[in-house]
């Protein structure tokens, strides 16, 4: 059995801003709440959809605490630790404080475009410094770079505290390649909502969701009947959320699951430069899916 707690739903957490540009505390506790009861089965925090390069230090300091003392355990928390600076991210995990977080994803090196060998020792010094559990994260289209499965599965062999990769590279045959070729101690996530469907029927455990943000229990249920092999319910979910994973990220992430948030009343639409709020025909979409699913 995988020592890898990251299975079924995983909630990419967005961080709920008020108007002024603020944290909103009092939003993300509802948030977190609501996920928990509905269904997630552990949180993502700190990631891409929680705009974590425009928050400060003191802000993430802040949310990490906060977040561990909210969850108290009752689901695990997976938190984002990773960069481009190889040294960095090793001091990092060498001198903070991780009572409380269950793992770290860790991004591949954005921007400086590694070598397959570069990619490989820079998670080669991340596993060795880690003091819980190392999940990868693959995501060519915002690193610019492509970690092979060839360099994947010679981590997961290599290291037994790296249990996973989040995979959003969007090449099914990619991450079948890595599904079907590695140690039984390591797993695969979706890392895109639209594939979550296909990639468990190929044996991924679950996703990094971000529309669980805002449809926790129906998205979770969905997943839930595919890993128990009932494709049929579980596809016909799928189905039906296909327009909404398209809209929810045609103005960017997080722009439009927090566009969906807002309109189910649960958070300001709220978000920091660069990102920007989603165009008004997309939200008038939006708009029209949540009243047409009942909130």
């Amino acid at each position: 059995m995988a020592n890898n707690k990251f299975r079924g739903l995983g909630i990419a957490l967005i961080t709920p801003f008020a108007k002024d540009g603020s944290i909103d505390i009092a939003a993300l506790d509802r948030l977190v709440e609501y996920q928990i009861k509905s269904g997630a089965d552990f949180l993502c925090i700190m990631g891409t959809t929680a705009e974590t390069p425009t928050l400060s230090a003191d802000e993430k300091s802040m949310l990490k605490y906060h977040l561990v003392e909210r969850v108290a355990g009752r689901v695990p928390l997976l938190m984002g630790c990773g960069g481009n600076n190889t040294a960095a991210v090793v001091h990092e995990l060498e001198t903070s404080n991780w009572d409380g977080i269950d793992g770290i994803l860790s991004v591949c090196p954005y921007y400086n475009k590694p070598s397959q060998e570069g990619l490989y020792q820079h998670y080669a010094a991340i596993a060795k410094a880690s003091p819980v559990p190392v999940v990868l994260y693959n995501v060519p289209g915002r690193t610019g770079v492509n970690m092979m499965a060839e360099t994947t599965l010679r981590l997961a062999r290599d290291f037994d505290n790296i249990v996973a990769i989040k995979e959003a590279s969007g090449n099914i045959s990619q991450m079948d390649d890595i599904i079907k070729n590695k140690p039984a101690n390591f797993d695969v996530i979706s890392g895109d909502d639209g594939i979550t469907f296909p990639l468990i029927t190929l044996g991924a455990v679950g996703v990094i969701s971000v529309i669980g943000n805002a449809l926790p229990a129906e998205f979770s249920r969905m997943v839930r009947l595919a890993l128990k092999g009932e494709y049929n319910t579980s596809l016909s979910i799928h189905h039906k959320f296909a327009e909404l994973f398209k809209l929810l990220f045609v103005d960017g992430n997080p722009a439009g699951v927090k566009a969906m948030l807002h309109e189910m009343g649960m958070i300001e639409n709220t978000l920091r430069l660069p990102l920007v709020p989603t165009r008004l025909t997309t939200m008038e979409r939006i708009s029209t899916i949540v009243r047409e699913l009942g909130y």
